[in-house]
């Protein structure tokens, strides 16, 4: 109702109205009928599953989140390149083939693609996938050009006796990349059951296999050494990690600020926590899962194990949802940072709460509420 009344004089507190964004994004988008050149990925949509559409991803620009962070590029210029981003959509058992050669390659392969009609401008914003500007329906695709397949691909790929929990591990640990792994599992091409899985679903399920292994793996780890903050912001997101001492819990905390995207007139704050198992789909969504494999990775590669909390304030600057991937890469950056000690669990809240802007996140904190009152192993032996 505020979006009709408001017509883009940003009443809403954006800093951008992104109905706005989306028409100047496709106001250089005329009709196409056919497309000859680079297809990155693969597309696989949800709706009205199992009997659900795909194809190709047709666009001369990178589909990879981590080259957009080191060409620098801001909010609008991803939205921009994702607008020329075209999506082309049919029944896969009609193009499954061509689509499953795209997705194994692991560099944009040439195509040539004819439509069923002109595609249409429709630029799709989604909290987990990165957003596509046109779609249209398939009347053909060639592959011309060669897939270029990693050795590990293809063996785990040929490897049809292999669990596609598994094969996301075995990818994983050979060094090849989630960004890799997730057109592969939506193609279909993982796994004993050879099925096609709706891309969105394939990028939660592929940051939660890998976490689920990796937080299994470091339960046996000694803990770190102290207190540590990691922090790091993307695109209006504030994301701190506290480490602190112990097994493995995890626990995150998510507040949209008032203005913000999805949080109406007032602040929006949800969270969710775990130890070695996990009930039921997260509340926060993709994210929780994308921020949790940046901690179980940090935590394998150093050889410890941690309880993690991860606050995450998203500002009003953040205007248009761009997928998951932010929360990972903006996790991925913080853990890679030089972290902060803190001598008490009181100074990392407050170091926390001053650098996300979110001060009062520690009272929506079951785990810090479990830890100031569990008594440890040597105060039991004392």
């Amino acid at each position: 109702m505020l979006c009709a009344v408001c017509k883009g004089k940003r009443l809403c507190g954006l800093d951008r109205c992104p109905i706005v964004a989306r028409f100047s994004a496709g106001v250089n988008a005329g009709p196409v009928s056919e497309y000859s050149g680079k297809a990155p990925s693969v597309f696989v949509g949800s709706s009205g599953y199992p009997a659900v559409r795909g194809g190709p991803l047709l666009t001369a620009d990178p589909d990879n989140p981590p080259a957009w962070i080191d060409q620098q590029l801001g909010i609008g210029d991803i939205v921009a390149l994702r607008a020329r981003t075209i999506r082309g959509l049919s029944p896969l058992s009609v193009h499954l083939d061509p689509v499953r050669e795209i997705a194994l390659s692991s560099r944009p392969v040439d195509v040539e693609v004819g439509f069923e009609r002109p595609v249409r401008f429709n630029l799709d914003f989604d909290g987990i996938m990165a957003p596509v500007g046109m779609s249209g329906p398939l009347s053909r695709i060639e592959v011309t050009g060669n897939p270029v397949v990693e050795r590990v691909v293809d063996r785990v790929v040929s490897d049809t006796d292999l669990p596609a929990g598994e094969a996301c591990t075995v990818l994983h640990s050979s060094g090849i990349e989630v960004y890799r792994i997730i057109p592969l599992m939506t193609a279909g091409l993982l796994g004993r059951k050879r099925t096609v899985v709706p891309t969105r679903w394939a990028i939660t399920a592929v940051d939660d296999t890998l976490s689920t292994a990796q937080k299994h793996e470091i339960a046996g780890n000694p803990p770190i050494g102290g207190i540590r903050i990691y922090s790091s912001e993307l695109f209006a997101n504030r994301i701190a990690v506290i480490l602190i001492p112990g097994d493995w819990r995890f626990e995150m905390i998510e507040r949209w600020g008032e203005g913000s995207l999805w949080s109406g007139g007032a602040e929006t704050i949800v969270s969710d926590g775990e130890g070695l198992r996990k009930s039921g789909y997260s509340p926060i969504t993709g994210a929780y899962y994308s921020a949790r494999l940046a901690v179980t990775g940090f935590l394998e590669k150093t050889g410890r194990s941690a309880r993690a909390i991860v606050i995450r304030n998203v500002g009003s600057g953040y205007w248009a949802p761009l997928g998951t991937w932010v929360v990972r890469e903006a996790a991925r950056a913080a853990m890679a940072g030089e972290p902060r000690e803190a001598a008490t669990l009181d100074e990392a809240v407050e170091v926390a709460a001053t650098f996300t802007r979110f001060p009062h996140w520690a009272r929506h904190s079951t785990l810090l509420r479990m830890i100031r009152t569990q008594r440890t192993l040597a105060e039991f032996l004392s």
